[in-house]
Protein backbone atom coordinates (compact mmCIF):
# COMPACT_ATOMS: atom_id res chain seq x y z
CA UNK A 1 0.00 0.00 0.00
CA UNK A 2 1.47 3.52 -0.60
CA UNK A 3 2.13 5.51 1.95
CA UNK A 4 0.28 9.37 1.98
CA UNK A 5 3.55 10.86 1.15
CA UNK A 6 3.38 8.74 -2.00
CA UNK A 7 0.20 9.49 -2.50
CA UNK A 8 0.95 13.32 -2.25
CA UNK A 9 3.58 13.06 -4.70
CA UNK A 10 1.65 10.97 -7.63
CA UNK A 11 -2.07 13.18 -7.62
CA UNK A 12 -1.69 16.58 -5.76
CA UNK A 13 -0.43 19.64 -8.07
CA UNK A 14 3.70 20.27 -6.74
CA UNK A 15 4.68 23.98 -6.11
CA UNK A 16 8.40 22.89 -5.94
CA UNK A 17 10.93 20.55 -6.65
CA UNK A 18 11.19 19.99 -3.30
CA UNK A 19 8.78 20.14 -0.82
CA UNK A 20 8.48 20.14 2.62
CA UNK A 21 7.15 16.45 2.94
CA UNK A 22 5.85 17.29 6.24
CA UNK A 23 2.74 15.10 7.01
CA UNK A 24 0.37 16.46 10.26
CA UNK A 25 -2.43 14.84 11.28
CA UNK A 26 -4.30 17.62 13.84
CA UNK A 27 -3.60 21.42 14.80
CA UNK A 28 -4.90 22.91 18.20
CA UNK A 29 -3.74 26.33 19.36
CA UNK A 30 -0.65 27.19 18.46
CA UNK A 31 0.81 23.35 18.17
CA UNK A 32 0.52 20.99 15.00
CA UNK A 33 0.84 17.33 15.24
CA UNK A 34 2.49 14.86 13.15
CA UNK A 35 1.66 11.07 12.89
CA UNK A 36 3.73 10.73 15.74
CA UNK A 37 1.91 13.20 17.94
CA UNK A 38 5.02 15.07 18.42
CA UNK A 39 3.67 18.51 18.67
CA UNK A 40 5.43 21.65 17.08
CA UNK A 41 5.34 25.07 18.00
CA UNK A 42 3.43 26.91 14.98
CA UNK A 43 5.63 30.11 13.62
CA UNK A 44 4.24 30.53 10.77
CA UNK A 45 0.31 30.46 11.66
CA UNK A 46 -0.30 29.20 7.89
CA UNK A 47 1.20 32.25 6.30
CA UNK A 48 -1.01 34.26 8.71
CA UNK A 49 -4.10 33.10 8.59
CA UNK A 50 -4.55 31.42 12.14
CA UNK A 51 -4.55 34.43 14.33
CA UNK A 52 -6.66 33.10 17.20
CA UNK A 53 -4.71 29.77 16.77
CA UNK A 54 -5.75 26.22 15.12
CA UNK A 55 -9.47 25.26 15.55
CA UNK A 56 -9.99 27.77 18.09
CA UNK A 57 -13.52 26.66 19.82
CA UNK A 58 -15.83 29.47 19.01
CA UNK A 59 -14.67 29.16 15.11
CA UNK A 60 -14.83 25.75 15.27
CA UNK A 61 -18.68 25.97 17.08
CA UNK A 62 -19.83 28.84 14.64
CA UNK A 63 -18.83 26.56 11.44
CA UNK A 64 -20.30 23.90 12.97
CA UNK A 65 -23.75 25.90 13.44
CA UNK A 66 -24.01 27.29 10.23
CA UNK A 67 -23.14 24.15 8.36
CA UNK A 68 -26.23 22.69 9.94
CA UNK A 69 -28.07 26.03 8.83
CA UNK A 70 -27.22 26.34 5.50
CA UNK A 71 -23.88 26.06 3.17
CA UNK A 72 -23.81 27.23 -0.57
CA UNK A 73 -27.34 29.23 -1.58
CA UNK A 74 -26.61 31.48 -4.17
CA UNK A 75 -23.96 33.20 -6.23
CA UNK A 76 -22.86 36.05 -3.82
CA UNK A 77 -24.72 39.07 -3.71
CA UNK A 78 -28.75 37.89 -4.78
CA UNK A 79 -29.73 36.73 -1.65
CA UNK A 80 -29.88 38.41 2.05
CA UNK A 81 -27.65 35.74 3.90
CA UNK A 82 -27.52 36.12 7.13
CA UNK A 83 -23.70 35.26 8.39
CA UNK A 84 -22.61 37.55 5.23
CA UNK A 85 -24.72 40.20 6.47
CA UNK A 86 -23.57 39.91 10.27
CA UNK A 87 -20.16 39.83 9.22
CA UNK A 88 -19.86 42.92 6.82
CA UNK A 89 -21.55 45.11 9.52
CA UNK A 90 -18.92 44.03 12.56
CA UNK A 91 -16.51 45.10 10.19
CA UNK A 92 -17.84 48.42 9.39
CA UNK A 93 -18.41 48.69 13.11
CA UNK A 94 -14.68 48.74 13.50
CA UNK A 95 -13.78 50.27 10.43
CA UNK A 96 -13.80 54.06 9.70
CA UNK A 97 -16.72 55.17 8.18
CA UNK A 98 -15.37 55.66 4.87
CA UNK A 99 -14.75 51.73 4.90
CA UNK A 100 -18.54 50.32 5.15
CA UNK A 101 -18.99 48.44 2.25
CA UNK A 102 -17.62 44.96 1.67
CA UNK A 103 -17.19 42.56 -1.11
CA UNK A 104 -16.65 38.55 0.18
CA UNK A 105 -14.76 36.62 -1.65
CA UNK A 106 -12.39 33.23 -1.42
CA UNK A 107 -9.12 34.88 -1.23
CA UNK A 108 -6.95 37.48 -1.35
CA UNK A 109 -5.66 37.25 -4.45
CA UNK A 110 -9.58 38.08 -5.96
CA UNK A 111 -9.68 40.57 -3.17
CA UNK A 112 -6.60 42.12 -5.21
CA UNK A 113 -8.74 41.02 -8.40
CA UNK A 114 -11.75 43.03 -7.36
CA UNK A 115 -10.14 46.03 -6.71
CA UNK A 116 -7.98 46.51 -9.44
CA UNK A 117 -11.47 46.01 -11.65
CA UNK A 118 -13.30 48.61 -8.68
CA UNK A 119 -10.42 51.38 -9.23
CA UNK A 120 -10.61 51.39 -13.01
CA UNK A 121 -13.99 51.56 -13.08
CA UNK A 122 -14.78 54.32 -10.54
CA UNK A 123 -11.82 55.98 -11.78
CA UNK A 124 -12.03 55.42 -15.60
CA UNK A 125 -8.36 55.42 -15.91
CA UNK A 126 -5.91 52.32 -16.61
CA UNK A 127 -3.00 52.70 -15.01
CA UNK A 128 -1.48 51.21 -11.82
CA UNK A 129 1.34 51.98 -9.30
CA UNK A 130 2.53 48.89 -7.27
CA UNK A 131 5.98 48.56 -5.23
CA UNK A 132 9.16 46.46 -5.66
CA UNK A 133 9.30 43.59 -4.07
CA UNK A 134 5.53 43.27 -3.21
CA UNK A 135 3.41 40.33 -3.20
CA UNK A 136 -0.35 40.71 -4.36
CA UNK A 137 -0.54 36.60 -5.56
CA UNK A 138 -0.42 34.42 -7.93
CA UNK A 139 -3.34 35.20 -10.59
CA UNK A 140 -2.60 37.27 -13.76
CA UNK A 141 -4.08 40.20 -12.37
CA UNK A 142 -2.38 40.09 -9.37
CA UNK A 143 0.78 38.87 -10.61
CA UNK A 144 1.29 41.88 -13.30
CA UNK A 145 1.16 44.55 -9.85
CA UNK A 146 4.51 42.45 -8.77
CA UNK A 147 7.86 43.64 -10.93
CA UNK A 148 8.70 40.81 -12.85
CA UNK A 149 11.32 38.50 -11.42
CA UNK A 150 12.39 34.60 -11.01
CA UNK A 151 8.57 33.95 -9.79
CA UNK A 152 7.14 35.41 -12.67
CA UNK A 153 9.15 34.16 -15.05
CA UNK A 154 7.62 32.28 -18.41
CA UNK A 155 4.15 33.12 -17.38
CA UNK A 156 3.97 36.60 -18.62
CA UNK A 157 2.82 38.49 -20.41
CA UNK A 158 0.83 40.38 -17.85
CA UNK A 159 -1.25 43.47 -17.63
CA UNK A 160 -0.02 46.57 -19.28
CA UNK A 161 -0.08 50.43 -17.87
CA UNK A 162 1.75 49.17 -14.27
CA UNK A 163 4.47 50.54 -13.09
CA UNK A 164 6.86 50.35 -10.29
CA UNK A 165 7.97 52.24 -7.22
CA UNK A 166 10.28 52.01 -4.15
CA UNK A 167 8.70 51.33 -0.59
CA UNK A 168 9.52 53.90 1.42
CA UNK A 169 10.56 56.31 -1.84
CA UNK A 170 9.39 59.81 -1.05
CA UNK A 171 11.05 60.84 -4.72
CA UNK A 172 9.16 58.15 -6.46
CA UNK A 173 5.84 59.31 -5.27
CA UNK A 174 5.94 61.74 -8.40
CA UNK A 175 5.01 58.60 -10.58
CA UNK A 176 2.23 58.89 -9.27
CA UNK A 177 -0.54 61.29 -11.58
CA UNK A 178 -3.81 61.51 -13.12
CA UNK A 179 -3.71 58.81 -15.46
CA UNK A 180 -3.40 56.43 -12.39
CA UNK A 181 -6.58 54.95 -11.32
CA UNK A 182 -4.81 53.24 -7.71
CA UNK A 183 -1.75 52.45 -6.10
CA UNK A 184 -1.54 49.45 -4.14
CA UNK A 185 0.53 49.17 -1.48
CA UNK A 186 1.78 46.55 1.72
CA UNK A 187 2.05 48.95 4.65
CA UNK A 188 4.00 46.48 5.94
CA UNK A 189 5.60 44.23 3.08
CA UNK A 190 5.23 40.07 3.82
CA UNK A 191 7.11 38.59 1.17
CA UNK A 192 9.97 41.11 0.83
CA UNK A 193 11.02 40.25 4.52
CA UNK A 194 8.76 42.53 6.52
CA UNK A 195 9.76 46.29 5.64
CA UNK A 196 7.65 48.32 7.72
CA UNK A 197 6.79 52.06 5.82
CA UNK A 198 7.46 54.94 7.13
CA UNK A 199 5.24 57.24 8.86
CA UNK A 200 6.35 60.16 6.69
CA UNK A 201 6.07 57.91 3.21
CA UNK A 202 2.56 56.89 4.35
CA UNK A 203 1.00 60.17 4.90
CA UNK A 204 3.14 61.63 1.99
CA UNK A 205 1.75 59.04 -0.26
CA UNK A 206 -2.10 59.78 0.96
CA UNK A 207 -2.01 63.23 0.02
CA UNK A 208 0.13 62.31 -3.11
CA UNK A 209 -3.24 59.91 -3.99
CA UNK A 210 -5.82 62.48 -3.19
CA UNK A 211 -4.42 65.53 -5.09
CA UNK A 212 -4.33 62.91 -8.16
CA UNK A 213 -7.81 61.40 -7.17
CA UNK A 214 -5.72 58.02 -7.57
CA UNK A 215 -7.33 55.40 -5.13
CA UNK A 216 -5.23 53.91 -2.33
CA UNK A 217 -5.45 51.03 -1.73
CA UNK A 218 -4.08 48.80 0.70
CA UNK A 219 -3.11 45.38 0.99
CA UNK A 220 -3.34 43.74 4.56
CA UNK A 221 -3.60 40.20 3.33
CA UNK A 222 -0.83 39.51 5.95
CA UNK A 223 -0.96 42.34 8.27
CA UNK A 224 -4.69 42.73 9.06
CA UNK A 225 -6.93 41.60 11.69
CA UNK A 226 -4.17 42.34 14.50
CA UNK A 227 -1.49 41.08 13.16
CA UNK A 228 1.14 44.18 13.54
CA UNK A 229 -0.12 45.16 17.24
CA UNK A 230 -3.00 46.85 15.52
CA UNK A 231 -6.29 45.73 14.45
CA UNK A 232 -5.25 47.15 11.18
CA UNK A 233 -1.64 48.15 10.08
CA UNK A 234 -3.31 51.40 8.50
CA UNK A 235 -3.78 52.78 11.95
CA UNK A 236 -0.25 53.12 12.77
CA UNK A 237 -0.20 55.99 10.22
CA UNK A 238 -2.97 58.05 11.09
CA UNK A 239 -4.42 57.62 7.38
CA UNK A 240 -7.43 55.81 5.89
CA UNK A 241 -7.07 54.14 2.75
CA UNK A 242 -9.42 54.04 -0.34
CA UNK A 243 -9.63 50.63 -0.09
CA UNK A 244 -8.93 47.80 1.72
CA UNK A 245 -7.90 43.90 0.91
CA UNK A 246 -8.44 41.45 4.01
CA UNK A 247 -7.83 37.88 3.41
CA UNK A 248 -5.79 34.80 5.27
CA UNK A 249 -6.39 35.71 9.29
CA UNK A 250 -9.76 37.17 8.72
CA UNK A 251 -11.39 33.76 8.22
CA UNK A 252 -9.78 31.59 11.11
CA UNK A 253 -8.51 28.94 9.02
CA UNK A 254 -11.54 29.65 6.84
CA UNK A 255 -11.23 30.40 3.23
CA UNK A 256 -11.97 33.99 2.84
CA UNK A 257 -11.14 37.28 1.32
CA UNK A 258 -12.61 40.69 0.97
CA UNK A 259 -12.13 44.33 -0.56
CA UNK A 260 -13.89 47.03 1.25
CA UNK A 261 -14.56 50.38 0.36
CA UNK A 262 -17.21 53.20 0.91
CA UNK A 263 -20.95 52.67 -0.32
CA UNK A 264 -20.31 55.03 -3.51
CA UNK A 265 -17.11 53.87 -4.85
CA UNK A 266 -18.43 49.85 -3.97
CA UNK A 267 -21.81 50.73 -5.95
CA UNK A 268 -20.40 51.35 -9.58
CA UNK A 269 -19.46 47.56 -9.73
CA UNK A 270 -23.88 47.37 -9.77
CA UNK A 271 -24.50 49.03 -12.85
CA UNK A 272 -23.94 50.18 -16.28
CA UNK A 273 -23.01 47.03 -16.66
CA UNK A 274 -25.38 45.61 -13.73
CA UNK A 275 -22.61 42.45 -12.07
CA UNK A 276 -19.67 44.22 -12.49
CA UNK A 277 -18.09 41.58 -10.04
CA UNK A 278 -19.06 38.21 -9.63
CA UNK A 279 -18.19 35.45 -7.36
CA UNK A 280 -20.05 31.77 -6.99
CA UNK A 281 -18.77 30.96 -3.34
CA UNK A 282 -17.39 34.47 -2.04
CA UNK A 283 -18.74 35.22 1.13
CA UNK A 284 -19.42 31.79 1.79
CA UNK A 285 -22.19 31.32 4.89
CA UNK A 286 -19.56 29.04 6.81
CA UNK A 287 -16.67 31.19 6.31
CA UNK A 288 -18.16 34.31 6.84
CA UNK A 289 -19.59 32.67 9.86
CA UNK A 290 -16.29 31.65 10.81
CA UNK A 291 -15.03 35.20 10.30
CA UNK A 292 -17.12 36.84 12.63
CA UNK A 293 -16.66 34.43 15.41
CA UNK A 294 -12.68 35.46 15.33
CA UNK A 295 -13.75 38.66 14.94
CA UNK A 296 -15.53 38.63 18.36
CA UNK A 297 -12.56 36.54 19.58
CA UNK A 298 -9.82 39.01 18.80
CA UNK A 299 -11.73 41.67 20.43
CA UNK A 300 -13.90 39.81 23.62
CA UNK A 301 -10.44 38.02 24.38
CA UNK A 302 -8.11 41.69 24.34
CA UNK A 303 -5.92 39.70 22.28
CA UNK A 304 -5.06 42.48 19.90
CA UNK A 305 -3.69 44.39 23.00
CA UNK A 306 -0.76 41.53 23.82
CA UNK A 307 0.58 41.70 20.38
CA UNK A 308 2.98 44.42 20.72
CA UNK A 309 4.55 42.99 23.26
CA UNK A 310 5.08 39.68 22.51
CA UNK A 311 6.76 40.82 19.41
CA UNK A 312 8.93 42.86 21.59
CA UNK A 313 9.67 39.45 23.87
CA UNK A 314 10.87 37.70 20.69
CA UNK A 315 13.23 40.56 19.42
CA UNK A 316 14.36 40.92 23.27
CA UNK A 317 14.63 36.95 23.87
CA UNK A 318 16.38 36.58 19.68
CA UNK A 319 19.84 37.48 20.80
CA UNK A 320 22.74 36.20 18.76
CA UNK A 321 25.92 37.37 16.73
CA UNK A 322 24.39 35.44 13.65
CA UNK A 323 21.51 37.46 13.69
CA UNK A 324 21.98 40.63 11.44
CA UNK A 325 18.86 42.29 12.36
CA UNK A 326 14.76 42.03 13.39
CA UNK A 327 12.58 44.03 12.03
CA UNK A 328 8.41 43.88 11.85
CA UNK A 329 5.81 45.52 14.20
CA UNK A 330 3.73 42.88 16.39
CA UNK A 331 4.18 39.23 15.45
CA UNK A 332 4.69 40.08 11.77
CA UNK A 333 8.48 39.54 12.38
CA UNK A 334 11.71 38.73 9.81
CA UNK A 335 15.36 37.15 11.73
CA UNK A 336 18.27 37.91 9.07
CA UNK A 337 21.25 35.83 8.86
CA UNK A 338 23.92 35.98 6.54
CA UNK A 339 22.47 34.59 3.76
CA UNK A 340 19.63 31.51 2.27
CA UNK A 341 21.92 28.80 3.23
CA UNK A 342 22.79 29.28 6.94
CA UNK A 343 18.99 30.61 7.29
CA UNK A 344 17.87 27.09 5.25
CA UNK A 345 20.12 25.06 7.58
CA UNK A 346 18.60 26.62 11.07
CA UNK A 347 14.66 26.34 9.76
CA UNK A 348 15.69 22.89 9.16
CA UNK A 349 17.18 22.33 12.74
CA UNK A 350 14.20 24.61 14.15
CA UNK A 351 11.65 22.10 12.37
CA UNK A 352 13.16 18.67 13.84
CA UNK A 353 13.40 20.12 17.07
CA UNK A 354 9.20 20.93 16.84
CA UNK A 355 9.54 24.55 15.83
CA UNK A 356 8.04 25.62 12.51
CA UNK A 357 9.35 28.75 10.30
CA UNK A 358 9.94 29.50 6.77
CA UNK A 359 11.59 32.14 4.81
CA UNK A 360 10.31 34.72 2.52
CA UNK A 361 9.48 34.79 -1.61
CA UNK A 362 11.76 37.87 -1.75
CA UNK A 363 13.87 37.20 1.17
CA UNK A 364 15.36 34.46 1.57
CA UNK A 365 17.98 35.08 3.87
CA UNK A 366 15.54 35.85 6.65
CA UNK A 367 13.02 33.56 8.71
CA UNK A 368 9.43 34.22 9.70
CA UNK A 369 8.00 35.01 13.21
CA UNK A 370 4.31 34.86 12.41
CA UNK A 371 2.79 32.31 14.91
CA UNK A 372 -0.89 32.54 15.99
CA UNK A 373 -1.46 35.75 18.36
CA UNK A 374 -2.81 33.95 21.18
CA UNK A 375 0.93 32.13 21.86
CA UNK A 376 1.33 32.65 25.41
CA UNK A 377 4.79 34.30 26.49
CA UNK A 378 6.20 30.87 27.79
CA UNK A 379 5.54 29.78 24.62
CA UNK A 380 7.31 32.72 22.94
CA UNK A 381 10.05 31.69 25.20
CA UNK A 382 10.17 28.26 24.75
CA UNK A 383 10.49 28.61 21.10
CA UNK A 384 13.03 31.16 21.01
CA UNK A 385 15.02 28.79 23.26
CA UNK A 386 14.71 26.60 20.50
CA UNK A 387 15.89 28.76 17.57
CA UNK A 388 18.71 30.07 19.72
CA UNK A 389 19.94 26.44 20.10
CA UNK A 390 19.69 25.63 16.38
CA UNK A 391 21.59 28.80 15.74
CA UNK A 392 24.26 27.99 17.61
CA UNK A 393 24.50 24.35 16.31
CA UNK A 394 24.43 25.78 12.51
CA UNK A 395 26.12 29.07 13.17
CA UNK A 396 28.56 28.73 15.97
Amino acid sequence: MLTQRQLFLQHNAQTSPEPLMLEFVRAKGIYIYDAQDKKHIDLIAGIGVSNVGHCHPAVVKAIQNQAETYMHLMVYGEYVQTPQVNFAKALAEILPQSLSCTYFLNSGTEAVEGAMKLAKRYTGRKGFIACKNAYHGSTQGAESLMESDFYSVGYGPFLPHVSFIEHNNLADLEKITSDIAAVFIEPIQGEAGIRVADLSYMQALRAKCSETGTLLIFDEIQSGFGRSGKMFAFEHYQIVPDVLLLAKGIGGGMPIGAFISSLEIMSVLSHTPILGHMTTFGGHPVCCAAGLATLRTLVDDHIVEEVEEKGQLFKQLLKHPAIKEIRGKGLMLAVEFENFEVNKKIIDACILDGVLSDWFLHCSNSMRIAPPLIITKEEIKEACETILKNINLVAG
